[in-house]
């Protein structure tokens, strides 16, 4: 039985949530009521707009567990707020940042960049310790200024101990960056706890949310660290100063926000938080985690099937990679997409990545899918 929020149409298996979620029934109408309110009557109720865009900044203030609503920005992308941590801070010449290898090119290239700043970026194998985690502390020296990581790695699924690297970042006086794409919306969360001082995330993954609206979490001392590199009427402290004599940045975090808000965009993101935040992200993260476990089961049991995703005991994700024996993945994946399974080519393998509201029988039927493809293909 599909579930109410997610009426997709019967003979097609959604399994994309890392790359770019479908939206739930209550997000639709949020937005086609928005539409049509702005069709009938302007701006007539930008001030119930405002109220919209306050209840947002708490539910991402409930979902990251951030200390106050003062610490979250409302940005266009996670590579945005990346950028703004690149290139908000003053670096000197020799200094480090370390990362891992599997990160995604939004995690990458805004560090990578600042190399003609005399900063190194240092990309640890994750693979080269028994722990991932140590095989970041492995590159740290004493003139690592910043550490980088994602939370999930996109390809392989992989889960960092992230209360594991906050201790060490505080221990050794180095700022720590998550990138939480994969993450929210999917598991548990809590910046607090990791003791991060940047935080960020896309809304339209696994948060169900449109494209082109973000969050951008900040710790008041790491925040105040960081140079404004956008300027405009809304990171003003008094956004009605129209007149701008004098003006003053906005002590809180909506500083990284410079222009109009992203009006449509709140109205669906916020309708989308509202159903993770009513059903309780603990039970999101179980039902995740056990879909994404079932799969798992079904591929080793599978002949032709081999898991490229590390079974985590301890961390465990919603992504699943895994390839045939012996059809390219390049051919699983156009047979996939054929036939309605909607997945995504990543990391050496085909990548699935189920949600909470999958029911057993539409990942029975996925893996279902793969002995349907056309013998004539033959081995690679």
């Amino acid at each position: 039985m599909k579930h109410p929020e997610f009426p997709i149409t019967d003979n097609l298996i959604y399994l994309n949530h890392a790359a770019v979620a479908p939206w739930p029934v209550r997000t639709s109408q949020a937005v086609k009521a928005f539409a049509e309110q702005n069709s009938a009557f302007g701006s007539h109720y930008y001030l119930n707009w405002l109220q919209k865009e306050k209840e947002l900044r708490q539910q991402l203030t409930t979902l990251l567990n951030a200390p106050s609503v003062n610490d979250i920005a409302l940005v266009k992308n996670t590579s945005e707020a990346l950028s703004f941590v690149a290139y908000g801070l003053t670096w000197n010449q020799g200094d480090n940042i370390v990362s891992s290898q599997e990160e995604f090119p939004s995690n990458r290239i805004p560090w990578q960049s600042l190399s003609n700043q005399g900063v190194e970026f240092r990309e640890a194998d994750l693979l080269s310790k028994p722990e991932a985690e140590d095989a970041l502390f492995a590159l740290v020296d004493a003139n690592t200024r910043l550490l980088t990581i994602s939370s999930i790695q996109f390809a392989s699924g992989r889960r960092m101990d992230l209360e594991k690297i906050g201790q060490f970042c505080k221990d050794n006086n180095i700022l720590f960056c998550i990138d939480a794409i994969q993450s929210l919306g999917a598991v548990e969360f809590d910046v607090q706890a990791y003791q991060a001082d940047f935080v960020m995330a896309d809304g339209h993954k696994w948060m169900f949310g449109p494209e082109g609206l973000g969050v951008f979490y900040t710790n008041p001392d790491s925040r105040a660290a960081l140079k404004l590199t956008q300027y405009g009427w809304h990171m003003m402290a008094n956004i009605h100063n129209y007149e701008n004599q004098p003006w003053d940045i906005h002590p809180h975090a909506q500083r990284f926000e410079c222009g109009s808000p992203n009006m449509l965009g709140i109205h669906a993101w916020s309708a989308s938080l509202s159903l993770l935040l009513e059903i309780g992200m603990d039970k999101i993260e179980a039902a995740v985690l056990e879909n994404a476990m079932y799969l798992m089961d079904l591929i080793d049991a599978h002949k032709q099937l081999s898991l490229l995703t590390t079974r985590q005991a301890l961390h465990p994700s919603g992504i699943v990679l895994f390839k045939h024996n012996t059809i390219t993945n390049n051919q699983l994946y156009t047979h996939l997409q054929k036939n309605n399974v909607v997945c995504a080519l990543r990391g050496g393998g085909i990548r699935f990545s189920p949600h909470f509201y999958h029911s057993k029988d539409e990942l029975d039927r996925a893996i279902a899918t793969i002995d349907l493809i056309d013998k004539s293909i033959g081995p690679r």
